[in-house]
């Protein structure tokens, strides 16, 4: 008779496996589980001897899956889930009742126009809450399939890990951001009116990192452009532009009425849409969690706040 290999499994050591399939480090894996490496080094022969298979193989740089292991991954991560989904509904949900580390990423232009604001909001509706906002990264979609992050908010993507899902939060337009006595006085523009001057690009990582959405349009259009600077860092941007004639496109969510030196052009654009969704993502574990339905719902309230039409 086959062995049960569920009926004689500890379910605990199948969490320590789904992080080690993630992270394929040992050290990493502890850290992510508040456990010494050397639980971490038991509960994996325990694992090994459970399914007769070596499971992970040491290389230079961390752990190698076996052909098992990477299956066995794939095929119980969504159960996990869904059990972690009905215990989290389960419980009635209460902001000013929640004690817990919450860490956002947000796109940079995002993150210029919300953190204050955000930061606010959560101090007052969950005053035990310890916020985190990092800057969109790389790493971010990685970051939130592994647990690292509950939410990220950013442009549309057309890919990201499967695990994951997206919700569009709001939609915003584009303008153009220049000094206070740049040679360009109208309020209302179209692309033509900035032949000849420099642009200042925000660089997203992994949306835009080697293209800028601005010049690709002036080049369609056959308008004479050079990129003068490029940084993911909006401060950085801001300060080029306050003392050049560099045009720096941008959108409805930059906090003008912040910056006395700065001044905002609108785009006038026949067929071309200059409109851009936000996105949040999180992980389909957290599809029906009333957290992060919340944080959304906040995130949402905030940009519509903010979003200057």
């Amino acid at each position: 008779m086959a062995k049960d290999l569920f009926a004689t499994l500890d379910l605990n050591l199948l969490r320590t496996f789904l992080i080690l399939s993630q992270e394929l480090n040992m050290r990493k894996a502890s850290e992510r589980l508040f456990v010494s490496q050397p639980a971490i080094s038991q509960a994996l022969q325990k694992l090994r001897n459970h399914f007769n298979d070596e499971l992970f193989i040491k290389v230079r740089h961390g752990l190698k899956p076996t052909p098992f292991a990477e299956e066995l991954a794939e095929n119980i991560q969504p159960y996990l889930d869904g059990l972690s989904s009905v215990l989290n509904a389960s419980q009635e949900f209460q902001p000013e009742n929640l004690n817990k580390t919450l860490k956002i990423a947000l796109a940079p232009q995002v993150l210029t126009c919300l953190s204050g604001a955000l930061f606010h909001e959560v101090r007052e509706k969950a005053p035990n809450v310890d916020l985190q906002l990092v800057n969109w990264s790389e790493s971010t979609f990685d970051d939130l399939s592994k647990g690292k992050l509950d939410i990220a908010i950013s442009y549309e993507y057309d890919k990201f890990p499967k695990e994951l899902l997206s919700k569009s939060l709001i939609t915003i337009t584009g303008c153009v951001i220049v000094r206070k006595d740049h040679p360009i006085e109208k309020m209302i523009a179209t692309p033509y009116d900035f032949e000849g001057y420099e642009l200042a690009s925000l660089i997203i990582p992994g949306w835009n990192d080697n293209k800028s959405l601005a010049s690709e349009l002036l080049t369609k259009m056959n308008i004479e452009h050079k990129i003068g600077f490029r940084s993911e860092l909006p401060m950085a941007l801001v300060d080029v532009v306050q003392h050049t004639d560099m045009y720096f496109p941008s959108t409805s969510l930059f906090p003008i009425h912040q910056y006395s030196g700065l001044r905002r052009i609108d785009l006038s654009l026949d067929d071309v849409p200059l409109n851009y969704p936000i996105y949040s993502y999180f992980h389909q574990r957290h599809k029906k969690n009333a957290l992060h339905a919340w944080v959304n719902q906040l995130i949402t309230n905030l940009l519509s706040e903010a979003n200057i039409k």
